[in-house]
């Protein structure tokens, strides 16, 4: 049947959350008012079986703090769904580990989102970095298979290389990274974001990183911001194996995942914004009916033919791959510009606009309205490249603000004029 798309699907359980994140989309912190009960949520994993789900990540907020926690992630075990979490990890203590793998969590990423110094900022709790280290030997202990989650912006960036070994070091075998949008408490603190131009650096550092952590067994994978057609793109995206056909493939919200709020709001994607994405609740309508009768959820079922491409706009519209691509991720896009359809954070283009003797900038225009899952808009600057860039900017980011331990000293270098080319 054609509901049957549906293959994974993230489930923010609670947005109560023991962190405070100057980067956190959802704005977590409070439960939302009326989240789902036990009963309505058991009937969902159901529903989610029913529909065809294979996977479900359980996420918050922190969903660990929701008390019927660990029933809901036996019920989706029980259900025949692999079920894994996303945590921040601060208050995972080896009896809490024990239970999740009695409860049959197979899976867990843990967010670290910089070295001590930096996560703890980001996380707005000092002590944060220390305890998701702990929560790692915890699950190490109690044999539950575990990774990381890193967002990539203009503090975590510099120390990316570092963070690479402080989590391989931990025991991690899978890192899954992803640029940090202006997105709920991001559009408030849009200085920490990269911008466009600086992805020219930014890929050069993750190629070679992203090639010593295959190297060394942690499978790094890349999110759906990252890349699209730059010359490190099948290495990025094909998780070690650069075959023919690992590089992006365009928008799978509602295609493959789904994501679910936790007082019931079904979105084609986790990330994407509450107010112009949600399909239904499930309060008041199936998830059958809800996937396959709502546009919210049908938005790329027109890939490949020219309805697909219909929505792009800017460079995205004039872009070669764009048929193919169709504007990269459309969470990215519409945080920067309220509508989706033209994504500033891709590599292609960055190089493009290099070629070309100009380069792109992103100045915010419109302030956020400061709830869960919200966006301002940004204003698209285009400008030549010896253009003097605003003053009084000391996030920016270059190549020379990456550090390098000295166990990358034997490492080759990746070649920058590559990256420009």
């Amino acid at each position: 049947m054609a509901y049957q798309r549906k293959s994974y699907a993230v489930w923010e359980i609670t947005l109560k959350c023991n962190l405070a994140c100057s980067h956190c989309g959802s704005r977590a912190g409070h439960e939302r008012s009326k989240e789902l009960s036990t009963e309505e949520a058991l009937d969902l994993v159901k529903q989610m079986a029913e529909v065809g789900i294979k996977e479900v990540t359980l996420i918050g907020g922190e969903a660990f703090l929701r008390p019927d926690w660990l029933e809901i992630a036996k019920a989706i075990n029980d259900a025949g769904m692999l079920c894994g979490i996303t945590t921040g990890g601060y208050g995972i203590t080896l009896e809490t580990a024990q239970k999740m793998k009695s409860a049959g969590i197979r899976t867990v990423s843990v967010s670290i989102d910089g070295l001590e110094a930096t996560h703890d900022h980001l996380r707005g709790k000092k002590g944060s970095w220390k305890y998701a280290l702990k929560t790692m030997s915890h699950l190490r202990e109690v044999g539950i298979y575990f990774g990381c989650n890193t967002q990539i912006n203009r503090l975590s960036a510099p120390e990316f290389p570092r963070i690479y070994e402080c989590i391989r070091d931990a025991g991690a075998r899978a890192w899954q990274i992803q640029m940090t949008v202006p997105m709920g408490n991001a559009a408030d603190n849009t200085e920490i974001l990269l911008q466009p131009h600086e992805l020219l650096d930014i890929y050069p550092m993750l190629a070679r990183v992203a090639r010593r952590a295959y190297q060394e067994g942690v499978q790094l994978q890349a999110g759906n911001n990252i890349g699209y057609y730059g010359p490190y793109e099948r290495l990025l995206r094909g998780r070690g194996k650069e075959h023919d056909f690992s590089f992006w493939q365009g928008c799978g919200a509602g295609l493959s995942t789904l994501g679910i709020e936790a007082d019931g709001a079904i979105k084609g994607c986790p990330s994407l914004p509450t107010t112009a994405y949600t399909g239904g609740n499930i309060r008041e309508r199936s998830l059958h009916d809800i996937i396959e009768n709502t546009a919210e959820l049908s938005l790329n079922l027109g890939a490949g033919t020219p309805e697909g491409t219909k929505h792009l706009w800017g460079f995205c519209k004039t872009c070669e791959y764009a048929e193919l691509c169709r504007g990269g991720c459309s969470w990215t896009a519409h945080v920067f510009f309220d509508k989706r359809g033209n994504n500033p954070y891709c590599h292609h283009r960055a190089l493009t606009h290099a070629k070309q003797g100009i380069r792109e900038r992103v100045v915010p225009k419109v302030k956020a309205r400061g709830l869960p899952f919200d966006n301002g808009e940004f204003e698209l600057i285009i400008e030549p490249t010896d253009t003097p860039l605003p003053a009084n900017d000391p996030l920016h980011f270059t190549a020379d603000s990456i550090q390098w331990s000295e166990s990358w000293q034997q490492e080759p270098e990746v070649s920058y004029s590559l990256a420009r080319q």
